[in-house]
């Protein structure tokens, strides 16, 4: 899958689950991290877990999976790694902590309604 593909998937998941306020960084030009961030924020850790599983059981569906993820435990800020898109899925509390929107600010912000049918 291309990364437009996994960031349609991925945000058609997110929002599935009711994620507030979904953020697209294409950060291809700052780092070699990922191409794109995909930050999503949850209410409360049971749906930070149940945004993360949905993700990964929709791209795992289309066949992608994972290089890696972090954070399952404590459910407060999962990370989903697929090499070149990597979703962030947070408590809004921790999100707000961590603000990898203002980290990554120079980031071009993609509207993730586009990726929304």
């Amino acid at each position: 899958m291309t990364d437009i593909e996994i960031l349609k998937e991925g945000v058609k998941a997110l929002d599935s689950k009711k994620a507030s306020d979904i953020k697209i960084l294409k950060v291809k030009d700052l780092t070699i991290l990922a191409n794109y961030f995909v930050i999503a924020g949850a209410s409360n850790t049971t749906q930070v877990k149940a945004m993360a599983d949905e993700v990964d059981f929709k791209l795992g569906e289309k066949g992608v999976q994972p290089k890696m993820i972090e954070g399952r435990q404590s459910s407060n800020w999962i990370v989903l790694d697929y090499i070149d898109v990597v979703f962030h899925v947070f408590y809004n509390e921790t999100r707000e902590f961590y603000d990898l929107e203002r980290l990554w600010q120079d980031g071009e912000e993609i509207d993730p309604a586009q990726f929304l049918d």
